[in-house]
C-alpha cells in the first residue's frame, strides 16, 4: 500500500469538510452561528474531559480512586513554562496570519481563529502519532483513516461557524503526521504504552481547553502547553 496514505487521507478529509462547513455556514444567521459554535464548544468540553477521566478514574477494591494527579500537575506546569518560553502560541497565530494573506483572505477576520483552534483539536492526541508510526512502519493506515472520518465531522462543524480558516488545518496536519511517518522506524521503539496513555491524558485536556476557549470566549494559550505532551512521555519513564 501506499506509503504515507493515511496522512494524505486525513488532510484530505479536513479540505473537504472545510469546502461543505463553508458552504453550510454560508446559509445560517449570525446568531446561528453563534449558538452552533457555542455547542461545538460544549461538545470538545465533553470529549476533553471523558478522555482525562478514562486515564484517571481506576477501580480498586470496588472503589473508584484517582491516577496521574501528579504527571498532570508537573507536565501542564513545566509545558506551560516551556511553551511560554519559545511562544508558541505567537508562533502559530504569526503563521495563521501569513497563511491567511498567502491565500487572499486577508480581509478575514475569523481566519486566524479559525485556523488555530481547528488545527489544535485535530492534531492533539494519541491517534495522530500511533497512526502515523502504523502508516510508515507496518503500512497500516486504518488508525488514521478512522482519525480521518473523526476529524471531517469535527472540521465540517467548526468551518461552518469559524469559517475558511479550518480548512487549512490540514497544513499542520500534514506536517505533523507526515514528519512522525517519515521517522516512524526511529520513533517507534520510544512509543511504548504507557507513553501513549500520557499522550491521551495530557492531549485530552488540551482538547478541554480549546472547548473552553470556544465556549467562554477566553484565551487560554493552548499551544504554550503543547510541550506539556513532551513532558508527560517522559515521566513515564520516570514513574511519580
Amino acid at each position: 500500500m501506499m506509503f504515507g496514505l493515511g496522512t494524505i487521507i486525513n488532510c484530505s478529509a479536513i479540505i473537504i469538510a472545510g469546502i461543505a462547513g463553508m458552504v453550510f455556514g454560508n446559509h445560517l444567521k449570525e446568531s446561528m452561528q453563534n449558538t452552533l459554535m457555542k455547542a461545538d464548544g460544549v461538545a470538545v468540553i465533553f470529549i476533553g474531559i471523558a478522555g482525562a477521566l478514562s486515564k484517571m478514574l481506576v477501580i480498586k477494591g470496588g472503589t473508584i480512586d484517582t491516577t496521574g494527579t501528579m504527571v498532570m500537575i508537573i507536565s501542564l506546569s513545566f509545558g506551560a513554562v516551556i511553551g511560554e518560553l519559545l511562544d508558541l502560541d505567537g508562533k502559530m497565530t504569526h503563521f495563521g496570519e501569513w497563511l491567511k494573506i498567502k491565500t487572499g483572505n486577508a480581509k478575514d477576520h475569523k481566519f486566524v481563529d479559525g485556523f488555530v483552534t481547528a488545527s489544535l483539536t485535530v492534531c492533539i492526541g494519541a491517534m495522530a502519532v500511533v497512526g502515523a508510526i502504523e502508516d510508515g512502519v507496518h503500512g497500516n493506515h486504518s488508525i488514521l483513516f478512522a482519525k480521518a472520518i473523526l476529524d471531517f465531522v469535527i472540521i465540517l462543524v467548526m468551518s461552518a461557524t469559524l469559517g475558511k480558516g479550518c480548512l487549512f488545518a490540514f497544513v499542520p496536519v500534514g506536517l505533523f503526521q507526515g514528519t512522525i511517518t517519515l521517522l516512524s522506524s526511529m520513533i517507534s521503539p520510544y512509543v511504548t504504552a504507557s507513553a501513549m496513555s500520557a499522550l491521551s491524558f495530557i492531549g485530552s485536556i488540551l482538547i478541554f481547553c480549546v472547548g473552553v476557549n470556544l465556549v467562554f470566549d477566553t484565551k487560554i494559550r493552548v499551544a504554550n502547553l503543547l510541550p506539556a505532551l513532551i513532558v508527560a512521555c517522559i515521566c513515564t519513564v520516570f514513574p511519580l
